[in-house]
């Protein structure tokens, strides 16, 4: 019998999509099997808590190829299919409905799951999630007929989909544990520009608070209780608090697990016919020289062709600098880089903090961490380039409009 070619993707998800597109690209002509829990079509997430969700977009724009490309290009795409084992020895996955497939290679685009909210009353009618697109769905329809939301959790999701709740004409209240929005992320110095931008936008914005329980009548939530005796009165309540990768079936698998599955820069697991992608892959960053595991759309777009390419035996790495961007009321931003919590030493404005139009970038050592654009554009590239270049620049350069940013590549005291 012929050994087994097939390659199986495990979450039909933005990665599992673009790894089964890169194979194909890849002249991969063996069979194709992309397992997903959901019945929708592979989606993107960005539009669900952005456009999708303030109703700008279509929801055929949120997919990630039409209906007929999976057949077109001999992908066997299998909705409402949920993995409950996999078996690395015997190179197998054994589905809900007891079937079995066989593997050559294996691919877990599995991604995470919202972090759920341990207080009294969060299983009531009317308290939220955001990570699929029906929970996007369900929060479209609670702003059409709610007039007061409360968001726990000011990170990205809590932000964008307070944005929307504003924009949909409700009373919003932010409750966030940390004193200040987005503080382990961008530090104190930026932080403070989000949480003005909320606030100005008419959200009550309430820091440095603790959810005692959420409260509510008939099986309906109707406010959130603060741990001081606060009440906040609500007709939704919509969770932010973070994601869990999705590591079950790895863990189960006897596969390495370390905030995720750690895989190395090839986008190997500790298996070597297996391998991970996007939220779930804590990977090996080579330009970092440690490992990472990024939450961000653009690592979903863009690690699967280098997964791709390694289950067919290329020698590449997965090298790529982070990025994310978010769209809030009328501020747009792009991130580029990769910063840990007190990471840097020092933060340099490029621009008017005030008007919103800037860049900031985190330093540490002189050596230029991340930079963050803010309603200035085509600048991803030179930011990018500073990040990877990795020597010490002029802080009052940087920091000085007049001077392009890719004059700042060379080193300093370079004759060029």
């Amino acid at each position: 019998m012929a050994a087994n070619t097939a390659i199986v993707i495990v979450g039909a998800s933005l990665a599992g999509a673009k790894a089964a597109q890169a194979l194909r690209e890849e002249a991969f002509d063996g069979p194709i099997m992309l397992l997903g829990e959901e019945n929708e079509h592979p989606y993107e997430r960005p539009p669900l808590s952005k456009g999708y969700l303030l109703g700008k977009d279509e929801r055929d724009k949120v997919y990630v190829h039409p209906p007929q490309w999976y057949p077109e290009h001999d992908v066997d795409l299998r909705l409402g299919a949920t993995v409950t084992a996999i078996a690395p020895a015997g190179h197998e996955v054994t589905l809900a409905s007891g079937s079995r497939l066989g593997y050559a290679k294996l691919l877990l685009t599995t991604g995470s799951s919202p972090r759920r909210l341990p207080v009294p009353g969060a299983d009531l009618d009317g308290v939220l999630y955001l990570r699929r697109l029906a929970d996007s769905d369900r929060i479209k329809e609670t702003f059409e007929s709610a007039s007061r939301v409360a968001v726990i959790g000011a990170g990205w999701i809590g932000l964008e989909t307070a944005a929307a709740a504003r924009a949909a004409g409700l009373q919003v209240t932010v409750l966030e544990a940390s004193e200040l929005p987005l503080l382990r992320v961008l530090g104190r110095e930026v932080s403070q520009i989000f949480a003005d931008l909320h606030t100005d936008h008419g959200v009550d914005l309430r820091a440095g608070v603790q959810v005692a329980e959420i409260t509510g009548a008939d099986g309906r939530v109707n406010g959130v209780l603060l741990a001081d005796g606060t009440r906040i009165d609500a007709d939704a309540v919509i969770v932010g608090v973070g994601i869990t990768p999705n590591t079950g079936l790895a863990e189960a698998a006897g596969l390495e697990i370390d905030n995720g599955i750690r895989v190395d820069a090839q986008l190997r697991s500790s298996h070597p016919d297996i391998y991970a992608a996007g939220d779930v892959a804590n990977a090996f960053h080579p330009l970092l020289g440690k490992h990472i595991r990024v939450e961000h759309w653009a690592n979903a777009l863009n690690q699967p062709k280098t997964a791709a390419q390694s289950m067919l035996g290329q020698d590449v790495n997965y090298d790529r600098i982070p990025y994310f961007f978010t769209d809030q009321y009328d501020l747009g931003m792009e991130y580029t880089g990769y910063v840990e919590p007190g990471g840097y030493d020092q933060v340099v404005f490029r621009g008017r903090t005030d008007t919103r139009e800037f860049i900031a970038f985190w330093l540490a050592g002189g050596r230029v961490l991340a930079g963050m654009n803010v309603n200035v554009w085509d600048v991803t590239d030179p930011i990018r380039a500073l990040v990877t270049a990795g020597h010490p620049v002029d802080p009052a350069r940087l920091a000085d409009p007049d001077v392009p940013l890719n004059d700042l590549l060379d080193r300093p005291g370079s004759t060029g």
